[in-house]
């Protein structure tokens, strides 16, 4: 470990005045937009949406809430399986890279109010399935096909009631990803102080424990938070899906933060050859996204069943919708396809910053797609209280990440593979 000590393994983040007044910033012209789109939105007045039901201004307020609590939560939650990942591979490459990952963690318990507050507050607005009316066989409004799904709700209670199991399955889920963050994080910093490998072969163990609840509370929150918006429709891929789009976003959010961090002079560690491995995740693995956004498109639309393609109807057809099609699939998939093709892009930080800053975008804005549509109807779009809401969101999640990053060490100084990711080359 001599050429290792040559760095100083013991360098903190020094989450600077001039740093923080530029989240401060961003923040508050994202307060800005919201408060002007709201006010935009309210002396605009209520209107009739088809079929004769009211739409209010605060159901786009709520939807844009829980567009931002899902996209986040997954950006936290990925930057805890990004970390869990390298140790039960057992990746020497990143062990420079290990704290960043697990900042990203930080958001879980914050995300987990912010998701139970909304879904109290709008679950109405949010989801039709919560409506009693639709478990009412006497009621005209009765739905047969949310009637059938409804114990995957509600059980044991009577359906139309409380969402007793939806809300255990939230709750179980942020608990527990809590707990392994949690777990890891205490590890991980002990490991600092005491050194040895037995932390690193403890740490291996929670996390390969953590990766086998992920795969399957990954996909159940997907199904619950944001496929159940359009109760009719399914996908079997839909988990996957989610976890991809999550995945790239976090990969990006991961991979700006190590160039900030770089070009502010921290990380010395961090060479071209990390940065050119982060590039390849991010190109990947947008790459595996668009895979499984062609596979589900394909097959719904080559079987051409109505109940599964009014999915892709709704939005392909729709005039607030359509065209964010081809924005999405041009900045999650066209623009990193082309620009981190080649080996020099996935080195240069200028390229890096460009192709994630948009990734992260392109990436709410496939949230957005799959949930405004079903929330809102033709009443959606994206304006201020949608740019808004995401600045703050973005803001307050670099606040919070930045923030406890300075808090410990950079670098897992007493990681046993760190002589690996020194001398990482490709």
């Amino acid at each position: 470990m001599a050429q290792v000590k040559n760095y100083n393994l013991d360098q903190k983040f020094d989450f600077t005045d001039a740093v923080k007044k530029v989240i401060f910033i961003l923040g508050g012209i994202g307060a800005l937009l919201l408060v002007l789109g709201i006010l935009a939105a309210a002396l605009g007045g209520d209107h009739a949406e088809e079929g004769g039901h009211a739409f209010h201004w605060t159901q786009r307020l709520f939807a844009n809430l829980w567009i931002n609590n899902v996209y986040f939560t997954g950006i936290a939650i990925i930057g805890v399986f990004f970390f869990a990942i390298q140790y039960a591979s057992q990746a020497g490459w990143s062990t420079a890279l290990l704290r960043i990952m697990l900042s990203f963690g930080y958001w879980l318990p914050i995300a987990a109010v912010l998701m139970l507050v909304t879904f109290f507050i709008a679950n109405h607005d949010l989801f039709h399935w919560t409506h009693s009316y639709v478990f009412d066989k006497t009621n005209a409004e009765y739905d047969r096909i949310i009637d059938g799904k409804g114990s995957f709700f509600y059980w044991p209670m009577e359906k139309g009631t409380f969402p007793i199991f939806y809300i255990v399955r939230m709750v179980l889920f942020f608990g527990f990803w809590v707990f392994f963050f949690n777990k890891l994080k205490s590890l991980s910093y002990e490991e600092d102080l005491q050194g040895g490998t037995s932390y690193w072969y403890t740490i291996r163990k929670w996390s390969a424990i953590f990766l086998v609840f992920f795969a399957v509370s990954s996909s159940i929150s997907a199904w619950d938070w944001v496929m159940s918006i359009d109760t009719h429709w399914f996908s079997t891929l839909f988990g996957w899906y989610v976890f991809a789009s999550w995945f790239v976003a976090g990969l990006s959010a991961i991979t700006l933060v190590t160039v900030f961090l770089k070009d502010q002079g921290y990380l010395e560690m961090v060479n071209q050859n990390h940065i050119h491995d982060l590039g390849k995740f991010v190109f990947a693995f947008s790459i595996f996204w668009t895979y499984i956004w062609f596979s589900q498109f394909l097959l719904i639309y080559y079987a051409n069943i109505p109940e599964e393609s009014v999915y892709f109807i709704e939005r392909l057809s729709s005039d607030v919708y359509g065209p964010y099609i081809f924005v999405n699939i041009g900045l999650n998939f066209v623009l990193p396809f082309l620009v981190l093709m080649t080996r020099d892009a996935k080195r240069h930080n200028i390229f890096l910053k460009l192709v994630c800053t948009l990734i992260i975008l392109g990436h709410w804005i496939d949230f957005f797609l799959m949930v405004q549509p079903g929330t809102l109807g033709h009443n959606g779009g994206v304006g201020l209280m949608e740019l808004g809401m995401l600045l703050v969101y973005g803001s307050a999640f670099a606040f919070v990440a930045l923030s406890n990053l300075s808090k410990h060490n950079l670098i897992a100084k007493n990681h046993p593979m760190l002589e690996e990711s020194y001398h990482h080359h490709i």
